[in-house]
């Protein structure tokens, strides 16, 4: 019998009606013929209201027990999605990420799947049952409890769909499908038929908040599809696959934006002084995301690497920074806070030059300065200041011809 996933984040789980709507969906693709996973996010009230607590008991809890938790709030709304398949007559079990078999590293809050043991889930599946995964967690090699932090729940529906060999994974969120931007701020903003896995990992690591990149990164190592869809309205949504045609003969398939960016400037006596691959192994190694890198190496000035990372990292950088001053070799370190990274991106960048120039000229004639410029086959990127972001997202989608993505 064909399997697929379905993911439900925590807006499609807040509150009893929204269950039974979930309950309803699931149902629907039994009733299809499928084996059915689905896979539930933390309920979002409830993962606040512990952290909270857990806030008010120490400043310090240790990130083993933070992750015990934390991990009892996808566990409740499994159970919770069992409870209303069970009370509609159907066979359902819900179980922790442990029992699903999610084998994971040992990094606490953000944690790595490395296995997925699915034979108890095709177990249920062998006795007629709707299985109910609790997302967003796994337990590691000392056999304690793991949760995978940011984008955990559709990183966990992806590997069991890879696990499973599913014919599809169905990710349902609060908006309808993967935009040509946001649509809350570009208001000529258009829905796509579909995405190649490329293109919306670019737009997932850019600040798109659809779908993780490591659920995009699983989706195309493993060649799952991948449908962004809503869990409000019963709309065609957006499908995720290697390969989309080139409608309209679009160069450009979507801007993205992303705010809280922080610049942060690390400063050598002397070239000899700097090593990058220590200083950013050091902070990969504290799972602290870099972005843009730029280095400075001018006659008469002191060499400089300037970079950015989110606001959330910042202090945690900094921190990893100055416990490791004197092994980087590093005189001076600063910061500049209030920037955006806006990006465009399209596989048809690739082949087309001159789309960098195209973006750089109208950002020039809105009056939006550039101070840091990313590019791959694929996009390019600018680091612009933070109250210039929407009006530069809004230029970009305009300047491309965006608002002739009419895919649906």
């Amino acid at each position: 019998m064909a399997r697929i996933v379905m993911k439900f984040g925590s807006a499609a789980l807040a509150s009893t009606k929204h269950i039974q709507d979930v309950a309803k969906r699931a149902i629907a693709e039994k009733e299809r013929g499928y084996d059915v996973v689905v896979v539930t996010a933390g309920m979002r009230s409830m993962a606040k209201e512990l952290a909270e607590m857990a806030c008010d008991l120490s400043d310090s809890a240790p990130k083993r027990e933070l992750d015990v938790l934390l991990s009892t709030s996808s566990q409740l709304s499994s159970a919770l999605v069992a409870i209303a398949l069970q009370e509609e007559g159907y066979h359902a079990v819900s179980l922790t990420g442990w029992q699903a078999g999610i084998q994971t590293d040992d990094m606490y809050f953000n944690a790595r799947i490395d296995d997925i043991d699915v034979s108890r889930i095709a177990e249920h599946f062998a006795q007629g049952q709707i299985v109910i995964v609790a997302g967003e967690q796994g337990i590691n090699y000392s056999q304690n409890i793991t949760t995978l932090g940011k984008g955990g729940a559709e990183t966990t529906a992806v590997a069991i769909a890879a696990a499973l060999e599913a014919e599809r994974v169905d990710i349902y969120t609060n908006v309808e499908g993967v935009y040509t931007a946001d649509p809350s701020h570009v208001a000529r903003a258009q829905k796509l038929k579909e995405i190649s896995y490329d293109e919306m990992l670019e737009l997932s690591n850019l600040g798109s908040q659809i779908i993780h990149p490591r659920a995009v990164e699983l989706a195309k190592k493993f060649q799952i599809p991948v449908i962004i869809r809503s869990s409000v309205v019963d709309t065609v949504g957006t499908l995720l696959k290697e390969e989309v045609g080139m409608e309209k003969n679009l160069i450009v398939r979507g801007v993205a934006y992303e705010s809280d960016v922080i610049r942060l400037t690390v400063g050598y006596d002397a070239y000899s002084d700097a090593s990058l691959a220590d200083m950013f192994t050091i902070l990969a190694k504290n799972r602290i995301n870099v972005d843009i890198i730029v280095q400075a190496i001018i006659d008469g000035l002191k060499p400089t690497v300037s970079f950015t990372i989110l606001k959330e990292e910042f202090a945690e950088a900094l921190r990893v920074l100055e416990d490791s001053k004197l092994s980087l070799g590093f005189s001076f370190a600063d910061f500049e806070i209030g920037l955006a990274k806006v990006s465009i991106v399209g596989s048809g960048m690739a082949s087309n030059p001159g789309v960098a120039a195209r973006m750089f000229d109208r950002l020039r004639r809105e009056g939006i300065p550039v101070k840091m410029v990313s590019t791959s086959e694929i996009k390019v990127s600018v680091v612009v200041p933070q109250d210039e972001m929407i009006c530069a997202a809004n230029a970009l989608h305009d300047e491309f011809n965006l608002e002739q993505a009419l895919y649906v």
